[in-house]
């Protein structure tokens, strides 16, 4: 599957679980570990972790195994490495603390379906 397709689930997956200020970054010429970054908040532990919980399984319904999952339990924090993508899913008050968007940031930011 492309890129493009994936970041397309991963964000109708987002919208429908109901995850709020969602960015997507293309980071290709920034790291090497990843050529997208999506940035997404859910309003509590829980929902941030039910969030996580439906991507992995819309990533593994596309025949998508994520390479890692780190932070589901907390649910703080709840990233998952799509491989290309690398999804982060945050509690609002964790996002605000790191700051993500300001280290992702391009000119390139995009907010919503590629």
């Amino acid at each position: 599957m492309n890129n493009k397709n994936l970041i397309n689930i991963t964000l109708d997956t987002l919208n429908d679980a109901k995850a709020l200020n969602i960015n997507v970054f293309d980071v290709k010429n920034l790291t090497s570990i990843s050529d997208y970054m999506i940035i997404a908040s859910g309003r509590s532990n829980r929902q941030v972790s039910a969030i996580a919980d439906k991507v992995i399984e819309a990533a593994k319904e596309h025949d998508i195994q994520p390479l890692g999952i780190e932070g589901r339990r907390e649910g703080e924090w709840v990233l998952v490495d799509l491989g290309d993508i690398i999804v982060h899913i945050m509690h609002p008050e964790c996002r605000e603390y790191y700051q993500l968007e300001k280290l992702w940031n391009t000119d390139s930011e995009r907010t919503g379906a590629i």
